[in-house]
This record gives structure tokens, C-alpha cells and sequence, in this order.
């Protein structure tokens, strides 16, 4: 269950890649978005995704404890979320989803308030929440860019 619970957090070794690890996450999202999950309907990807955050909190906080970090580089299970979040109800379309993808990491990265904040909540939650809000806010721009293009 612990090398598990390892695997899922940092998305099946994606954590390990040396240089920019959460874009490496974020990008896999994406693909695994095109590939099958936008053609879901809209209540069981909002139920994948509630799942993935509460599979990922448990996950990253038994991570992060283990490794005796607040957030730990590795841990990347949280991009994907962020990045799945962001891309809820966005078309497979190339130019949507490219958008989208940089929304998200610029918010991820960059973290403005109130989105910084969450990071200081205990353990998994901290981890989570804060991708959680940047996915959120990156798909709220995504959303009225397109009303406007």
C-alpha cells in the first residue's frame, strides 16, 4: 500500500523527471485529457476529479511525512489535478488546450493571493488545495477568453 500510495503521489515516477517535474505532470494531464477524459460527461469528471484530490491528499501527506518535507518536488499528483481542473469543459481543440495549459502553470508558479495562502494548510491538504485554486482560476480565464475569441 506505501509504495502505492509513493507511485500515485508522484504520478508513476513523472515526480523523478530532474527538470521541471509539475510541467511534466501538468503535460501529462493534458494528454490523458485529449485521449479520453473530455469526452467524459461533465458529473463523473467532476467525481474523477473530488476523487483524485482526496486519493491525492492521502497520498501526498504520507509522502511528504515519510520524506520529512512540506512539499516535496516529487510530489506532482497536485498538477495533475490543478491541470485536469483547469481543463474542465475546455474542447479538444488545440488552441483552448494550450491556453489553458499555460494559465495553469503561470497560476501554479507564480501563486497569487489568495492562491498562496493554501499552501500553508496541514500536510496533503496544502499540497492539493493550492494547484486545486490555480486549476480553478486558470479555467475561469480559460473560459471567458473563449467567450471572447
Amino acid at each position: 500500500m506505501r509504495t502505492l500510495g509513493r507511485a500515485f503521489a508522484t504520478l508513476f515516477g513523472l515526480g523523478h523527471v530532474p527538470i521541471a517535474p509539475g510541467t511534466a505532470a501538468s503535460a501529462a494531464a493534458l494528454a490523458v485529457y485529449v485521449l479520453a477524459l473530455h469526452a467524459w460527461p461533465w458529473p463523473l469528471y467532476l467525481l474523477f476529479l473530488a476523487a483524485l484530490f482526496l486519493l491525492g491528499t492521502a497520498a501526498s501527506s504520507a509522502l511528504a511525512a515519510e520524506l520529512g518535507q512540506a512539499d516535496p518536488k516529487r510530489i506532482v499528483v497536485d498538477e495533475a489535478l490543478g491541470q485536469l481542473l483547469a481543463l474542465f469543459l475546455v474542447p479538444a481543440a488545440w488552441l483552448p488546450l494550450l491556453a489553458t495549459f499555460i494559465l495553469f502553470r503561470f497560476f501554479d508558479i507564480i501563486k497569487p493571493f489568495p492562491i498562496r495562502r493554501l499552501e500553508k494548510l496541514p500536510g496533503g491538504w496544502g499540497i492539493m488545495a493550492d494547484d486545486a485554486a490555480a486549476g480553478a482560476a486558470a479555467g475561469i480565464i480559460a473560459h471567458l477568453l473563449m467567450l471572447l475569441v
